[in-house]
């Protein structure tokens, strides 16, 4: 249940992310989805952390909410050995990524940003991900039937690869769907 003081507010999700509208249809049933385009560029100097947390705050920048508007933005990246994999751009790429992954253990960052008004704040959440090794037959199966174009990593826990590619998880599975539920609902709950 969420505080009573923020049933007063519409609430905003800045994200065309299907995956992050229905993890929060879970924590806030009634909600509006309105998606303003950013070019996520960031100084690569940023840790992997803070690269989560700009993003997240840069999408919310572009939002101006009125008295009763509270916007939700995210963003989540993969990283491994500190190296950010974003989104591949063609089968190529999804595979390079997919075979770095194997076998091995990266971090999925969410970084959230909630904003009134009046208020704003930022956070994010850690998950540790361990895949099985994959094998090239496996690999591109997983490319073509669920065509991970829009993920980071090339990959999405609630798939196929969800299902067979991952041996251990550590840390918020929400959050490797693009939304840390637990950490929002807390930190809504306190805002």
């Amino acid at each position: 249940m969420i505080n009573e003081k923020l049933e007063r507010f519409e609430f905003i999700l800045g994200s065309k992310s299907p995956r992050r509208q229905e993890l929060l249809k879970k924590l806030i049933p009634e909600f509006k989805t309105i998606v303003k385009p950013v070019e996520e560029v960031y100084d690569k100097s940023l840790s992997k952390e803070e690269i989560a947390i700009y993003l997240s705050d840069l999408k919310a920048s572009i939002f101006s909410p009125k008295n009763n508007e509270l916007v939700i933005t995210a963003d989540t990246i993969v990283s491994i050995d500190n190296d950010i994999l974003g989104k591949p751009k063609n089968e190529n790429e999804a595979f390079k990524m997919l075979n770095r992954l194997s076998g091995n253990t990266h971090e999925v960052i969410t970084g959230v940003t909630l904003k009134t008004k009046h208020k704003k704040e930022t956070f994010h959440d850690t998950t540790q991900v361990t895949f099985y090794d994959l094998n090239p037959i496996e690999i591109n199966f997983y490319i073509k039937k669920y065509k991970p174009f829009d993920k980071a990593g090339s990959y999405g826990i609630q798939e196929w690869m969800g299902y067979f590619g991952i041996s251990k998880i550590s840390g918020d599975y929400f959050n490797v769907m693009g939304l840390p539920l637990h950490l929002i609902y807390r930190k809504l709950n306190s805002f």
